[in-house]
């Protein structure tokens, strides 16, 4: 199975509005709420592609129960904490979209120290971990390099997306594969990671660049390229088979698409057209893409390719992070996947 982790899991609620005044009073036509946080979303389309996973994490309070009520039939095994579970909050007007994001419950060392023992089981039965989102208060910054750590010991291939100090250090634990935006990307490495205007190149060379310093530990500590790949792991292939060996670093450019930055080559994967439609979520459908395609040890131009098929099928979803098969066979298909 693949393991989902969102330490910050969150109840998503939309109120839909005629439209948004500033100071004013709104009468709200329809609210609607769902079980939310990065790796949430990514094991909810794996679960609509029939995958197997099972998603963990905290959860706690009323909130926390709606959470878990609200994942309906895919699996979860989340460890309850004394504090309440966030609400992020959205008002959406049918012309733009206001959120309003809770920090995170305050999660105590021996709730930490509880996970931490839960989650090292779970690995037991895991073929890949994706680790996505922020961390709650009182959750240790390097808390995700800890548990990069903890399954590089069991032999389980780990997707990291994240941001900030906690994608820093936890890039210096040696996950298998990370995922940032340009502007996470930009953030951690201290480069320019542009999407400008008519500058197409200029975008994808600051990208590569980008990813190569993150890839490499040209920045931050530890050359991450250097380490061995574990014997037998879904990810050990031989270098230039597609299979993972070291850290690989998959960028998301918004409409210019994505960048890969891996031992084995680089890459850049675009979807057919330009699609509009609502991007939240389109992140967390390339993780998805990404971590099966470790676990089925395909080769990287197919893994981006699914991972443009997925993301373009979350963007044109009226529902966000949602996805249909058809969608996403559809833009699979015809996604470009070009060696740099």
């Amino acid at each position: 199975m693949i393991l989902t982790v969102t330490l910050n899991a969150a109840l998503d609620v939309t109120y839909h509005v005629p439209a948004l005044r500033h100071g004013g009073t709104h009468r709200v036509s329809t609210v609607d709420e769902r079980a939310g946080g990065k790796g949430v979303n990514v094991a909810r389309i794996l679960h609509t592609l029939g995958e197997p996973v099972v998603a963990t994490g905290f959860v706690g309070g009323g909130t926390g129960a709606s959470i878990r009520a609200l994942l309906g039939d895919l699996r979860h095994s989340f460890v309850d904490i004394a504090g309440i579970s966030r609400r992020t909050t959205v008002i959406a007007d049918g012309t733009e979209a206001t959120g309003f994001w809770e920090p995170g419950p305050l999660v105590s060392t021996a709730e930490w120290e509880t996970f931490v023992a839960h989650y090292d089981a779970l690995l037991r039965v895991s073929r890949v971990a994706v680790l996505s989102g922020s961390l709650p208060p009182g959750v240790p910054v390097d808390g995700y390099a800890t548990l990069v750590g903890l399954a590089r010991s069991a032999g389980v291939p780990t997707v990291l997306d994240t941001s900030g100090e906690p994608l820093r250090l936890g890039v210096a634990a040696g996950p298998d594969v990370v995922k940032p935006n340009a502007h996470e990307l930009a953030m951690a490495t201290g480069m320019p990671v542009g999407a400008l205007p008519d500058a197409e190149e200029l975008a994808l060379a600051e990208a590569v660049a980008a990813s190569d310093a993150l890839r490499t530990g040209a920045v931050g500590s530890g050359a991450l390229a250097s380490r061995a790949p574990r014997a037998g792991a879904p990810g050990s292939g031989a270098p230039g088979s597609g299979a993972d060996a070291g850290v690989a670093v998959v960028a998301s450019l918004g409409r210019h698409g994505l960048v890969a930055s891996t031992v084995d080559g680089h890459w850049h994967a675009l979807p057919a057209d330009a699609l509009t439609g609502n991007p939240t979520g389109a992140g967390d459908a390339a993780v998805a893409a990404l971590a099966r395609g470790i676990a089925y040890r395909l080769p990287w131009q197919q893994r981006l390719a699914d991972a443009v098929g997925l993301s373009g099928a979350a963007v044109v979803s009226p529902v966000a992070g949602n996805v249909t098969r058809e969608d996403y066979q559809r833009m699979r298909r015809s996604a470009t996947v070009r060696e740099l």
